[in-house]
């Protein structure tokens, strides 16, 4: 069951706009990339299983994960328009998500290293009985480093709460030859292009007027 709103998960700009917005997540890094447009929105956790299923591709999976966030809060909060988006990275069709531990994270940037893989950013906007969901395609080139730059760089971010365990906003980004993208925040948690083009959609105004 989805968390009850908190005032105090409410964002500090002061932009005037006449729906409720929800962010369906507790991430600080969406939140603030959220931040970013300049809209009032809460934050209520989605409580969702994000287990893998069987035989699920990494794509699938994130576009699954969106869609269940953005309905779980929606559906107890069904007069707003409703955020969900999650990460996955595709290494060469396994999907790989957060460590959660340092030893975990390296075991990930082992495998990584030297890989062109993919992550999948989805974001799905709840709003008024439908839901659109869109997936952003980042692909990045890991390079050939050795393990004890990959502990160094472990040791001094510890990312451990990062898909990937490479935070490309911080120092992970001296992990990477390469970034391509056609919507350069979704690397970080939130394709804010696509964001923009969905909220329009629901009729927000982004710049708000």
């Amino acid at each position: 069951m989805s968390a009850a709103p908190n005032p105090s998960n409410l964002s500090n700009d002061s932009a005037s706009q006449s729906k409720r917005l929800i962010l369906a997540s507790t991430s600080k890094y969406r939140k603030e990339l959220l931040a970013r447009l300049g809209l009032v929105f809460e934050t209520i956790s989605p409580e969702v299983d994000e287990a893998p299923l069987p035989n699920e591709t990494p794509e699938l999976m994130a576009v699954r994960l969106a869609q269940a966030k953005a309905l779980a809060v929606s559906l107890s909060n069904p007069s707003a328009c409703v955020i969900g988006s999650d990460q996955v990275v595709d290494l060469n069709g396994v999907a790989m998500g957060k460590p959660g531990n340092h030893a975990n994270a390296m075991a990930q940037l082992q495998q990584l290293r030297g890989q062109t893989v993919k992550f999948h950013t989805a974001v799905c906007v709840a709003h008024a009985g439908s839901a659109k969901t869109v997936n952003a395609i980042t692909e990045v080139k890991f390079r050939e480093l050795d393990d004890a730059i990959l502990e160094a760089y472990l040791l001094a971010e510890t990312p451990y709460d990062c898909a990937g365990s490479a935070k490309s906003e911080g120092l992970g980004i001296c992990l990477l030859e390469h970034v391509r993208s056609d919507d350069p925040t979704a690397l970080i948690g939130l394709p804010l292009i696509t964001v923009c083009t969905l909220l329009r959609d629901a009729g927000f105004s982004i710049p708000s007027k």
